[in-house]
């Protein structure tokens, strides 16, 4: 039998997405520029939502091109705001795109602020019951994200980004995904 974690079984698109990319190492500022902007969206949703609509979104975006998003003006704005392919939501969508602004003002550029706060020795839990919500660790990056200008990263988004990236890896124990 094969074990993972409970809320990768109920649909296709989650289980792909569990199996191959939950919880593996993300590098790259685009990638992870992509990846806040997706847990910003995600935030009062499904995660299925924004599943289903992550191709749209990748369009809609041009790729999560950090340059391109900075750039963004009205006009863009407006554009994202009738695509019926992506949440259409004003305060993450200006969120968006002021993260990319803020994205390229880091010095060390985001792929090295995030990775800071990796957490390789994090406890091997037995259920999803035992993981939390956020962590010190979440909290920390939230807070230097939000000083470096970012919005819509709070604790709980941040540690949603975490687990996905690969920062912790909260899989459970046995998990064929695990990756210890």
């Amino acid at each position: 039998m094969v074990i993972r974690c409970a809320w990768a079984t109920s649909d296709p698109l989650y289980l792909d997405y569990h199996d191959h990319e939950w919880g593996r190492p993300v590098h790259g500022d685009d990638k992870i520029y992509e990846r806040v902007t997706l847990e910003a969206f995600q935030s009062g949703l499904a995660w299925i939502t924004i599943l289903r609509k992550r191709e749209n979104f990748r369009q809609a975006f041009d790729g999560f091109v950090i340059e391109k998003v900075a750039a963004y003006t009205e006009k863009d704005v407006e554009r994202l705001m009738a695509d019926a392919g992506i949440v259409r939501n004003r305060a993450k969508i200006d969120a968006a795109i002021a993260n990319a602004r803020a994205a390229l003002e880091l010095p060390e550029g985001l792929d090295a602020l995030v990775w800071k706060y990796a957490q390789p020795d994090a406890p091997v839990r037995a259920s999803m019951a035992e993981i939390p919500a956020s962590t010190e660790a979440s909290k920390a990056l939230a807070k230097d994200l939000k000083k470096n200008g970012f919005r819509f990263v709070g604790p709980t988004t941040a540690y949603a980004l975490m687990q996905a990236i690969g920062l912790v890896d909260d899989h459970i124990e046995g998990c064929v995904a695990r990756s210890s």
